[in-house]
């Protein structure tokens, strides 16, 4: 069977999996599906949902925040109204010298579209994303 047919998630290695909770769960409004161990750590990771499925694998590791590249991308509808409800949550929005962005921190996207990257409190980058 090909790839294709089956889920994929996103994998996101953090420093400290209690503060990784507080910021998907308390800034990001995500719902932990369910938690587990990590290598060593007991209780150091939590499948988080997000569009009516399983999409966030996150685990306690020493190889947080090591990659620059943005790790998952959230598409939505009124990338105004979620940047507002995220930042009124305290999640900072990143901007990036070679793009020019609003006050929200939203820039234009290659191809159209408009495009707003966070970070979470390791330097995992995430973006959201509108096609308008």
């Amino acid at each position: 069977m090909p790839l294709s047919d089956f889920q994929v998630r996103a994998s996101i290695a953090v420093s400290d999996i209690g503060r990784a909770a507080e910021f998907y769960e308390g800034r990001l409004g995500l719902r932990a599906l369910r938690s587990g161990p990590s290598a060593r750590i007991a209780d150091g990771s939590r499948v988080y949902g997000s569009g009516g499925g399983p999409a966030l694998n996150v685990y306690q590791s020493a190889t947080a925040g090591k990659s620059s590249a943005t790790m998952a991308t959230w598409y939505v509808d009124d990338i105004d109204e979620v940047v507002d409800q995220l930042t009124a949550a305290g999640v900072e929005f990143t901007r990036y010298d070679e793009y020019e962005h609003d006050a929200q921190g939203i820039t234009a996207r290659a191809g159209g579209g408009r495009i707003a990257w966070f970070q979470d409190p390791d330097g995992n980058t995430f973006a959201v994303e509108a096609d308008h």
